[in-house]
């Protein structure tokens, strides 16, 4: 597998890695790790590779844009000393566009968002062995609705950087998208943005896959 054993894997985001996850960082015991697919991730680490011994970590925060998970990148991912990162940003900057229409100081327009990515990157790349990079999503498989069309252009400014910097990448729009050809939304999410078990599973199994995880 990409990551190495006995290795650590700071996961962060906005309440699609959060999902009530302990605080101040959310790890081990009682399901601190909350049940998002960082939870899931772990589990299946756990489960198929106990011998890998990798400590996951969840510093993902709800209702955050990558406006704020840049303000809190030092504090929430560098000082806890990873050895890899994963991210996960940028519904948020999407969302508050539709439904908060009118709040434009919320919104984060697609050439912030690329530099607060880029910068995330350029940040943190000295200090780890790798960083994997997730597209945001919106659970709906019409391309034409505005939302995710919106949605697909900052998934794709995410390949883009990923791309340019070297980073792994995690295309989940593509893994909702294999449900939704087959289910309605309404049976993985109720606002098309927050997965039920099932989305997180497929979130999960989609990192897995970008890391060469041996299933």
């Amino acid at each position: 597998m990409w990551i190495q054993d006995h290795s650590k894997l700071v996961m962060t985001g906005d309440s699609i890695s959060d999902a009530g996850r302990a605080r101040p960082v959310g790890e081990e015991l009682f399901n601190n790790l909350g049940p998002s697919y960082v939870g899931y991730v772990n589990a299946m680490l756990g489960a198929w590779r106990p011998e890998y011994q990798i400590r996951v970590v969840n510093t993902g925060v709800s209702g955050n844009t990558s406006r704020d998970l840049l303000a809190r990148w030092q504090t929430d991912v560098l000082d806890l000393s990873p050895d890899y990162v994963s991210v996960l940003i940028g519904d948020n900057d999407v969302w508050r566009q539709f439904d908060s229409p009118l709040v434009t100081e919320s919104h984060v327009e697609p050439e912030e968002y690329r530099a607060n990515l880029e910068r995330m990157v350029e940040i943190t790349l000295p200090h780890v062995k790798g960083m994997i990079l997730m597209t945001p999503f919106f659970i709906e498989p019409r391309r034409e609705d505005p939302m995710r069309a919106r949605m697909d252009a900052y998934g794709a400014i995410v390949k883009e950087v990923a791309a340019r910097y070297g980073t792994r990448l995690v295309d989940t729009q593509a893994a909702m998208d294999r449900l939704t050809a087959v289910m309605p939304t309404a049976r993985i999410s109720w606002d098309r943005v927050h997965p039920n078990a099932t989305g997180h599973c497929a979130l999960a199994k989609a990192f897995l896959e970008a890391v060469d995880f041996p299933f």
